[in-house]
């Protein structure tokens, strides 16, 4: 039978607009209009009540979009949520830990973090949630999910002052350390390290961070995996030079229960291990932007994203504790201030310094995208998306960098940052969270395997252990330091 519809190519799309026929007086409920860019469209009609449009299940498309994101920039943007500051702790890790029982920590956790990111998907999917809070709130209701917001924004927070305070750190020096700047220039103004951060971020980071979408840093967050590689190449390599040169200490391999001070140690590093894998606030996001998203895809982008971080950390942890023993700082970045030992050695410490300076710059709006959100969904709650409020998303912007670099002159270094955010704020993001959402939407959809199952109640466990543990060692960490 001839009509007068024709299909709509797969490459164009048209937008969904609701429509009053204020001429039509027949018309008492809202309809529908599909209106494309060239005027065409089709009014469909819903007078009965009864049309129950589900827009994922209409891949209406007319003209020219932005498909979103492929595999590859979401694996991008994915691994740089996690491949952060928290490498720089890695190798100080290994000291606490040693070298075997360092190197199982990493791999073991990596693998839970996956499962969770896995189960966090699985669910967030099921109950049509877009973004973390929401499907917190799906499962364990209001107050749940603004104890969540909490955790991602001191998390987040806390992980952006860490940032800031290695910036600093490298470039304008410490009290035991010469800057980068330091050694090109001499003393001078750029000793100040308040006014070298305040720089970096007016001038490099808040133009980064004003972006409204996340897809938009899939080419920085590139740059960025592309320069922690170099980073860790550079380090295995000169790690290997001296290690068949024999200028290695033999490492140990598993921790030191000889002191007081070596066990609280130990259960103070755990927590810091934790905090190495945690994507979790920005999982949805990325999800929400992935071109043909399904959960296969995503859990495909997760795998990759776990191995390629598991890889990176193994060889940093692993190659910075052979490098520098129990020497080793909490920050490794500011062990690059002396003579490696090998040719070339000054020319190797610029590049590992700078380079992860740089890479550090390229992580950071990907993390504040997920940190602005979250403000906006606690704070502005029922407005109108971010994304369509120009004004607003500028307005959280300058507010959060602002309170960011002032809490970077606060903290005195990144090791006491990642004590309390890995004990609490990670661990509960990481672990906890997921681990109770798959533990109580299995009850009300799709049910967990005995395996999964097994594994959610593992990991909520472990997770609360380490919590409990990380922050009564840290308290009393502290008080052994004030007397």
């Amino acid at each position: 039978m001839d009509n007068n519809y024709s299909s709509i190519p797969r490459s164009q799309y048209v937008e969904l607009q609701l429509h009053n026929d204020s001429q039509n007086p027949r018309s008492k409920k809202p309809h529908v209009k599909l209106q494309s860019f060239d005027d065409e469209h089709v009014l469909i009609d819903d007078d009965d009540g009864d049309l129950d449009l589900n827009i994922d299940d209409y891949p209406l498309i007319k003209g020219k979009i932005n498909k979103g994101s492929g595999v590859p920039g979401a694996v991008f943007n994915l691994t740089t949520s996690i491949i952060g500051a928290g490498i720089m702790a890695l190798p100080a890790t290994m000291k606490v830990l040693g070298l075997f029982v360092g190197f199982l920590l990493i791999i073991l956790m990596g693998i839970l973090s996956e499962i969770s990111v896995e189960l966090l998907v699985k669910f967030s999917v099921l109950v049509k949630a877009t973004s973390y809070g929401e499907v917190v709130q799906h499962a364990l209701g209001r107050p749940a999910r603004v104890l969540s917001e909490i955790c991602i924004i001191i998390n987040n927070a806390g992980v952006l002052v860490v940032y800031l305070i290695i910036m600093g750190d490298v470039m304008s020096g410490s009290l035991h350390h010469v800057g980068v700047f330091d050694q090109w220039l001499g003393n001078g103004m750029w000793d100040q390290r308040k006014l070298v951060i305040f720089i970096v971020v007016v001038v490099f980071l808040a133009p980064l961070c004003a972006l409204n979408r996340i897809d938009s840093l899939s080419l920085t967050s590139a740059a960025s995996v592309a320069l922690a590689v170099v980073f860790v190449v550079v380090c295995f390599a000169v790690a290997f030079i001296k290690l068949v040169e024999g200028k290695i200490d033999p490492p140990r391999m598993t921790p030191d229960f000889g002191s007081k001070k070596a066990i609280m140690d130990l259960l103070v590093v755990i927590p810091i291990m934790t905090n190495a894998y945690v994507c979790h606030f920005n999982v949805q996001p990325i999800y929400n932007e992935l071109e043909g998203r399904s959960i296969q895809k995503m859990n495909r982008v997760g795998r990759i994203t776990t191995v390629l971080c598991v890889v990176v950390y193994a060889a940093t942890a692993v190659s910075g504790y052979l490098l520098f023993g129990k020497d080793t700082e909490s920050d490794v970045l500011t062990n690059f201030d002396k003579d490696l030992g090998i040719r070339f050695s000054s020319a190797l410490n610029y590049i590992v310094r700078i380079g992860y300076i740089l890479h550090l710059v390229l992580v950071f709006p990907v993390i504040h995208f997920s940190l602005r959100q979250t403000v906006d969904a606690l704070v502005f709650e029922g407005s109108a998306p971010l994304v369509e409020s120009r004004r607003r998303s500028l307005a959280l912007t300058l507010v959060l960098l602002a309170l960011i670099y002032l809490g970077s002159t606060m903290i005195p270094n990144i090791w006491t940052a990642f004590k309390f955010t890995g004990a609490t704020t990670a661990v509960s993001l990481g672990f906890i969270f997921p681990s109770l959402v798959a533990l109580r939407l299995s009850r009300q959809g799709e049910g967990l395997s005995l395996g999964l199952k097994f594994l959610s109640w593992l990991m909520l466990v472990l997770a609360v252990i380490v919590s409990v543990v990380g922050v009564i060692s840290n308290i009393y960490s502290l008080e052994s330091k004030s007397d």
